[in-house]
């Protein structure tokens, strides 16, 4: 081999060692891509993903399927190119799942307060929707606006002529109100309905806002007890499916005609449903598991239309009671259905 061929072979041996040492190097992203589903009317592991106790419930023969997303963190170069060039999967900055000044334990351990958050409130809206809510006077502050009108124990159904279901819905209707308003609450005592006129004070953190010094809890009415047995998924997005997974488990009807639906979305108390994260990697993952209909967040609609896999249909939802309503289209056949192209 001439001298001239011989620094050809090494510039070219070095130069793969080259590339192959910058392809192999970590790069500052982070791949997501379709996670596992879970029904939230089934089991999981041999548990029942959610448990009611103190009432009877029902059985479906469908699906109500929560939709997640996968996290491959520390990536090297070919692997976030190899990601990029498939539609299933996303590179992201990695600023975007682990903020910068926040340590990887503090935000998985955010993600599992947001989880149980929406648990929470995933049962608040789905017993508020079922009417089987109700907000009762813990305690009357002293001096306070409702003094000598509230009592400790009285129950809360509506407020102006509004019903009442959800601590929410009456500290929103209050707050609307102005210090010095009159306000008619109709309340239930000792099994006794009455109405009370109560002239507003004011909201200790702002007193542009009416308040009537009154602590409140809410409950179950006939009472009873939900649990959710559900591990290594994190965030709010799960909110819509376990409200519809409670209702199914409470109702004789099976919400899911035996169809398979899956979806997303958080859900505050009031039962409004908020766009998430991830929406085109959960598409995937609900086609791959087998759903032919996705409940979508009106908020994610816009995202989705832009890869929908094939067989899979997307259902606007913008609230619980709607999401309810499409579901009872799907069951019986006819009827139209909010969709994300309109």
């Amino acid at each position: 081999m001439t001298r001239r061929g011989a620094t050809l072979l090494v510039g070219a041996v070095l130069l793969t060692i080259f590339g192959l040492t910058i392809a192999t190097l970590p790069v500052p992203y982070v791949i997501l891509g379709p996670g596992p589903t879970v029904n939230t009317v089934g089991a999981l592991h041999g548990k029942r993903v959610i448990t009611v106790t103190g009432r009877p419930v029902s059985t479906s023969a469908g699906h109500l399927n929560l939709t997640t997303v996968s996290v491959e963190d520390r990536i090297d170069l070919i692997s976030g190119l190899r990601a990029w060039l498939d539609r299933r999967y996303a590179v992201v900055p990695r600023e975007e799942i682990f903020p910068p000044g926040k340590t990887e334990k503090q935000v998985d351990k955010e993600n599992v307060a947001d989880f149980k958050t929406s648990q929470d409130s995933a049962e608040v809206a789905a017993l508020a929707e079922l009417h089987a809510l109700q907000v009762r006077v813990a305690e009357v502050v002293a001096g306070a606006a409702a003094g000598g009108k509230l009592a400790a124990g009285d129950v809360i159904t509506g407020v102006n002529g509004a019903p009442i279901m959800t601590a929410a819905e009456l500290t929103t209707r209050i707050r609307a109100r102005h210090p010095g308003d009159s306000i008619a609450v109709r309340y239930v005592r000792k099994g006794q309905p009455a109405t009370v006129t109560i002239r507003a004070g004011a909201a200790k953190d702002d007193a542009k806002k009416a308040a009537l010094g009154i602590k409140i809890t809410q409950e179950p009415t006939p009472p009873l007890h939900i649990a959710f047995d559900i591990k290594d998924i994190g965030g709010p997005s799960a909110g819509l499916m376990f409200s519809l997974g409670i209702i199914d488990l409470l109702t004789p009807a099976d919400l899911t005609g035996g169809k398979f639906i899956a979806g997303t979305g958080t859900i505050d108390d009031l039962g409004k449903v908020g766009p998430i994260g991830g929406i085109h990697q959960k598409l995937v993952a609900a086609r791959a598991a087998g759903a032919a209909v996705f409940l979508t967040p009106a908020g994610n609609c816009a995202e989705a239309r832009l890869l929908i896999p094939a067989g899979l249909r997307l259902v606007k939802v913008t609230s619980l009671h709607e999401a309810l309503g499409s579901l009872a289209v799907i069951r019986s056949g006819q009827g139209s259905l909010p969709s994300c192209d309109s």
